[in-house]
C-alpha cells in the first residue's frame, strides 16, 4: 500500500483509522514525492521537532519508492489519458498514482480524484 501525503500526516498525528488499515498491510510504502511534500509541510510547523523526530525514528519502517525512468513513462501516459478524458488530477498525485500502478499497490487516500484512474485501487479510512 502507498500512502499519500494526507494519509501520512494523519498516521503521524495518530489517526486510528489509518493505523487500522496499515496494520493489515504486508507492504507500506511512501513515494519520494510524498516524503518531499511532508517535509515541506513540516518545515515551518510549530511541531516541526516532533515530526522530524518521528521521521528519524519511524521512517525506516516504510519502503521509500523512488521515481525511475519507468515511472516517468507511466506518469506521462497517465497525465495524457486523464487530460484527454477531461479528468486531470494534481501533478504530484499523478506521480503517486504512477508509482502505485508501477508497483501494483493500492493508494491509501481520502482524495476521490484517484478513483478516475483505471486499474488503480484507492483505499480510504
Amino acid at each position: 500500500m502507498i500512502l499519500d501525503t494526507n494519509a501520512l500526516s494523519a498516521f503521524v498525528d495518530g489517526d486510528r483509522g489509518v493505523g487500522e488499515v496499515l496494520r493489515f498491510q504486508r507492504r507500506a510504502a511512501i513515494p519520494v514525492i510524498v516524503l518531499g511534500e511532508f517535509r515541506y509541510g513540516i518545515a515551518e510547523s510549530r511541531h516541526r521537532a516532533t515530526y522530524e523526530a518521528w521521521l528519524r525514528d519511524e521512517l525506516m519502517h516504510f519502503e521509500i519508492l523512488p521515481v525511475t525512468e519507468e515511472t516517468t513513462v507511466n506518469y506521462a501516459e497517465l497525465r495524457v489519458e486523464l487530460r484527454r478524458s477531461g479528468k486531470p488530477i494534481p501533478a504530484n498525485d499523478a506521480w503517486i498514482a504512477a508509482l502505485a500502478l508501477q508497483h501494483r499497490l493500492p493508494v491509501l487516500s481520502r482524495d476521490q480524484h484517484f478513483d478516475v484512474i483505471p486499474k488503480l485501487e484507492r483505499i480510504g479510512w
